[in-house]
């Protein structure tokens, strides 16, 4: 029993230093003084400093949470409203080809999903007789909410489904219309697996690299773009601290989410 409870415990040490030593490292590359991951030469906010004289990244910073929040924004609304249209579909071979065609953007490999939007967006410009680089943020928004949608549509199916039709049939009996039923009963009702949605959705597009390579033009480009156009030479050490500052902010967000939850459990708790 003894072995098995050690072995289980450097199993967990293995697997919680294969996931945050590479992100530690990193971190403490961001306090270098000099440039060289080789070796260490003393403690200095520089590349902090570097990192805020940088107008290139600071442009792909700010195009980079454009797209996420507005990709995010235009997947949340249309996949809530896919959601709440599967569920109530009578024909259960049509609701399980929608939903399977829904859910082929999410297993495609990312590859063959940029390759063919790429394909795609390059014919219509071409079609429309216009330059790629005009429809560049477009076909990037586009593309980014497309692969972001199923996964907007998972979150919010099962609360739709958990939900029912009862409260919704009340509403609609007490006077309101359907949209009246939506938004003052439904939407708040399955308003966590709305907002579980948007979250997942924007950090897909915050992340996604391969689809906005294919699919991405000349003046629109984002920070894994930039990131990636540095590997060629060298990765700057400003980007380890502008990595620094959002992993940071990450886990602020999580800390403060988990303590406000927290607090809610125990008000819930204290009423009965």
């Amino acid at each position: 029993m003894k072995a098995a409870k050690y072995l289980s415990r450097a199993y967990l040490i293995l697997i919680f230093g294969i996931l945050y030593i590479p992100i530690i490292t990193l971190i403490f590359f961001s306090f270098n003084s000099t440039s060289s991951t080789a070796s260490i030469t003393g403690f200095s906010f520089m590349w902090y400093k570097e990192l805020f004289k940088s107008e290139a990244t600071f442009v792909a910073l700010r195009n980079t949470l454009i797209l996420a929040l507005s990709s995010a924004t235009l997947a949340t609304v249309i996949g809530t409203a896919a959601a709440a249209g599967i569920y109530r579909m009578k024909n259960k071979l049509v609701k399980k080809i929608v939903t399977s065609v829904t859910d082929i953007p999410m297993m495609n490999p990312d590859i063959v999903t940029g390759m063919s939007m790429m394909l795609f967006f390059v014919a219509a410009a071409a079609a429309l007789k216009l330059d790629y680089d005009s429809i560049g943020f477009l076909a990037m928004l586009i593309a980014h909410t497309t692969f972001c949608l199923p996964y907007v549509i998972l979150s919010v199916l099962p609360r739709v489904e958990s939900l029912g039709k009862s409260l919704t049939e009340a509403a609609l009996d007490l006077g309101c219309t359907p949209l009246q039923s939506f938004f003052l009963v439904e939407l708040p009702n399955i308003l966590p697996g709305v907002l579980s949605g948007f979250v997942m959705a924007f950090t897909l597009s915050l992340d996604d690299f391969v689809i906005s390579y294919f699919v991405g033009s000349s003046n629109f480009q984002t920070l894994p773009l930039l990131i990636y156009s540095m590997t060629k030479k060298t990765v700057k050490p400003d980007m380890y601290a502008l990595s620094t500052i959002i992993i940071i902010t990450i886990f602020i967000l999580l800390f403060l989410s988990n303590f406000l939850k927290g607090k809610k459990r125990v008000k819930g708790g204290n009423r009965h």
